[in-house]
């Protein structure tokens, strides 16, 4: 006997991605207008000051860590409908992933921008651009160290759409100038 626990669970109109009887849908977005989307995502990634260094001298034993985490974050834009499953597959225009060294940390702050052209925002595809990217530099530098720890997982801010544009109201000292 299957039980659906939220058969009984009121749903709200905010929650667009439940139907009437609080099963999860796809949205459809067939009827929203087609308008320029940006999101823009960060992260940390904090280590000890040797892996930070052995990392930025190119000494990490699987090869170049910062280069490959980059790709990585590229790739998983790509593929975030395929990763979580509500999420609507997207011409992706623009796809840019950063890895800037954050010595204060000590660390790495990884930063991604993606851009469309279409019916529903990128912030999830900004999301895990920035987390999968943070996994791969820590598969890459984990020989080097256990204990790398990945932090603030955000969006910083989205533009398009209608519910307009959004600026976090988080202020992070730890962001490189």
């Amino acid at each position: 006997m299957s039980v659906d626990f939220m058969e009984n669970c009121p749903t709200s109109p905010s929650l667009s991605h439940l139907d009437a009887k609080g099963h999860a849908q796809m949205v459809d977005v067939s009827a929203k207008e087609q308008t320029v989307r940006t999101a823009i995502a960060r992260c940390q990634v904090r280590m000890l000051p040797e892996t930070m260094s052995a990392i930025a001298k190119g000494n990490a034993p699987k090869g170049d860590v910062l280069a490959t985490a980059r790709l990585a974050g590229i790739m998983a834009a790509k593929q975030t409908a395929n990763l979580i499953p509500l999420c609507h597959p997207l011409p992706l225009q623009k796809i840019d992933v950063s890895i800037t060294p954050a010595p204060a940390l000590p660390g790495y702050i990884i930063r991604s921008e993606v851009k469309t052209r279409a019916e529903t925002g990128v912030e999830m595809e900004a999301l895990t651009a920035v987390s999968v990217a943070a996994l791969t530099l820590y598969d890459m530098a984990k020989a080097l160290e256990k204990s790398i720890q990945i932090e603030q997982i955000c969006l910083l801010s989205k533009t398009g759409g209608k519910s307009g544009d959004y600026q976090a109201a988080i202020v992070d000292l730890e962001e490189p100038g």
